[in-house]
């Protein structure tokens, strides 16, 4: 007796099976029966069903639903192609039906726990054949006539010498019809198995609850049916070879099979078929439930991701306080910033639309019709480099600069409790989202536009111009804890960015950017979790950090390298940018008791091999092509996340490395460094190569 899938069941199907059996099937000569409680995770559920068995007084084994246990098995990663991974270049092309078996595999370890199918009957079948000659192991939805009874002790009686038999199934609609004397319905569905005392083959444990865990079993003994004409996909458990025991088998009988509770879902092929799709789904969404109850209990939307409440913790040093400080005071001088001060406009002619043209897309010297410009990777376009005069026409600085004086403003705010910093802070996200004369529409539609491109909308890649939310909402949690905006301010700013970011999962451009093989699928999911993070959009998050595993098997080599990024103009650049994307979402993820540090794919792939692939580059010259300067200091926060994590590195124990606090706490943006990167949640746990 297992766990109700709804909707392929109706809820509390097994315990009305189980009423019906114990109220009606007959006992059955030289037949002795126990009952199997299978890990039932519905604990009220549970208790009524061992009440009915206790009452009734027939012998039971129960085996337990632990929640600990559960939550400590992995995603089966190893099972699943890297193209038709979630996140891979094929998943996108197959039907539902095929993804929803990709996710099925990917459950697997969860779903042989939770549903425990073939577990419970080799349970069934070892505990039987201490007890008898013959042992059926079989499901909870079986009942026996008395009349089906005699008919397979005859058949086993005819073929005494063959160690395995099939018992046919009938679907029934109506339980109660087989009240009936001499109803003998038609049994064509996948059988049941009975196995002598002195069988070999057991069910496969591998195999799981929802792909074919009983067939595997009849490829191996031979026995023919529909199932011998069923594909075999890339993604599936490969069909087994023959046993010893292959051909000794027979047929006996039949048996019922109790109605599920939804009749839609029993006739037909089209009933096959749904009962299939049903099926998935409903194993899903019940891994899906526990899987959020464990990560709800550790989850706190008010929580800061990525630096300590400074104003308590005091953890700054002098120096880092004094830069701080000072960078501080030059953000007091500078906004609020509005979307509608560029000097020029979107293709919508709407000020608050954010605009930025695409920075490496150059005006085709050749006139080509269908080709107005062509791509230079590497070579930004005049104004779409930060900070330049030109890039006063569009809003690519505007933004940047609200992202890091709203952070540096709100950390100065912690450090010297003066509200003349949170104050401007306040002010900088009252303009840019909650005023309605300045606000930004929320959407990037036209981020990084190629005129004649597109219908003059942006493209994908624009999207990681808004990278930077995962530090900024930090900032606006400082800044509401302190008081400095109001509950509608607070409220309106989440309403912004709810819309916000049902435009990043749901418009054409979000869409391609998360299917993104590169970088931008990691700044997309940084993104996504930071923003559902900050909302309470628990599931969401969830979700995106189970997700963005899948990239970490797809974009690091065994070896750590970084193919996709290997491919660049410039290449280190791309690789130190692309880790620190790893290192802020493993950073996020930890906030919510999740671990990416310690991840590894099914080859090695991993944020730590990754790291100890690049880092050696201190101490060499980059061999790839890096066709402009490279600001070297990057690698030292790359260094200390590995030291907080993993320890000294082998190979860089006798490398001269500035202290931490030595090195410059501000990077430029593009290099996808936080500012004031050593203030992190971690930094109180983290130790130095110079402690003593």
């Amino acid at each position: 007796m297992g766990n109700d899938l709804v909707p392929r069941h109706e809820k509390g199907q097994s315990r009305k099976n189980l009423d019906f059996i114990l109220k009606n099937e007959p006992d059955l000569k030289g037949c002795e029966k126990s009952f199997i409680v299978n890990r039932i995770v519905d604990p009220n559920e549970e208790k009524l069903i061992i009440g009915m068995l206790e009452s009734a007084g027939v012998q039971y084994i129960h085996i337990p639903f632990h929640l600990d246990e559960y939550q400590g098995l992995p995603l089966d990663y190893e099972g699943v192609p890297r193209k038709y991974l979630p996140t891979g270049k094929l998943f996108s092309q197959l039907n539902a039906a095929q993804q929803s078996r990709i996710w099925m595999r990917l459950y697997r370890h969860k779903n042989n726990y939770v549903m425990n199918n073939n577990g419970a009957r080799n349970a069934a079948l070892r505990e039987g054949k201490t007890h008898a000659k013959w042992v059926l192991p079989w499901d909870g939805n079986c009942f026996l006539t008395a009349e089906a009874w005699e008919e397979i002790v005859a058949d086993i009686e005819k073929q005494a010498d063959c160690p395995y038999f099939i018992v046919p199934m009938a679907r029934i609609p109506n339980n109660e019809s087989l009240l009936d004397k001499g109803n003998r319905p038609k049994a064509d569905e996948e059988p049941q198995m009975i196995f002598r005392c002195d069988s070999t083959q057991e069910f496969d444990e591998a195999c799981y609850y929802g792909r074919r865990p009983k067939v595997e079993l009849f490829w191996r003994l031979g026995i023919p049916g529909k199932w011998d004409h069923w594909h075999i996909e890339p993604w599936d458990i490969p069909c087994p070879d023959y046993s010893q025991d292959a051909g000794a088998f027979a047929k006996a009988g039949w048996v019922a099979r109790l109605f599920s509770g939804q009749a839609h879902l029993e006739k037909g092929s089209s009933g096959l078929v749904d009962r299939g799709l049903a099926r998935n789904e409903a194993i899903t969404a019940l891994l899906d439930k526990l899987d959020g109850e464990g990560f709800h209990s550790r989850y706190d939307a008010k929580r800061l991701c990525y630096v300590p409440d400074l104003a308590s913790d005091g953890i700054i040093s002098d120096a880092l306080r004094r830069t701080l400080i000072s960078t501080a005071g030059e953000a007091l001088s500078r906004g609020p910033y509005s979307v509608v001060d560029k000097k020029t406009l979107p293709p919508s002619q709407n000020s608050h639309d954010y605009w930025h043209p695409a920075p490496y897309f150059w005006p085709n010297p050749i006139p080509i019709p269908g080709l107005p410009y062509i791509r230079k990777d590497g070579k930004r376009v005049p104004g779409t480099r930060l900070y330049e005069p030109m890039s006063e026409n569009y809003d690519r600085t505007r933004l940047q600069r609200l992202f890091d004086d709203t952070f540096v403003l709100a950390l100065a705010g912690s450090v010297s409790q003066d509200g003349l910093y949170d104050d401007q802070a306040a002010k900088l996200v009252r303009t840019w989202f909650l005023d309605p004369e300045k606000a930004m529409a929320p959407h990037l539609d036209y981020a990084q536009v190629r005129k004649g491109w597109n219908k003059n909308r942006g493209s994908s890649s624009g999207i990681i111009e808004a990278k930077d939310f995962y530090y900024f909402l930090d900032a606006v949690r400082l800044l509401e804890q302190r008081g400095k905006l109001t509950q509608s301010e607070s409220s309106a700013l989440r309403e912004w960015l709810a819309r916000y970011l049902h435009w990043l999962r749901t418009s054409p451009q979000g869409v391609k950017e998360g299917a993104s093989q590169n970088n931008h699928g990691t700044y997309y999911d940084l993104q996504v979790s930071a923003i559902a993070a900050f909302l309470g959009e628990d599931t969401l998050l969830r979700h995106t950090l189970r997700d963005c595993r899948f990239r970490i098997v797809q974009q690091f080599s065994a070896d750590g390298s970084q193919p996709e990024e290997l491919k660049r103009t410039t290449t280190a650049h791309y690789c130190c940018f692309n880790l620190q994307g790893w290192i802020h979402l493993a950073q996020l993820a930890e906030s919510c008791g999740e671990d990416l540090w310690n991840f590894e794919g099914p080859q090695g792939q991993s944020i730590r091999r990754g790291m100890e692939w690049l880092l050696p580059y201190m101490t060499k010259e980059w061999p790839f092509q890096q066709i402009d300067a490279f600001d070297s200091e990057r690698y030292y926060p790359i260094y200390y996340a590995y030291l907080s994590r993993y320890g000294e590195m082998k190979g860089l124990v006798h490398v001269e490395i500035p202290r931490q606090e030595e090195v410059k706490p501000l990077f430029f943006p593009h290099d996808g460094i936080r500012p004031f990167w050593q203030l992190s949640c971690k930094v109180r746990h983290m130790f130095s190569r110079y402690d003593t």
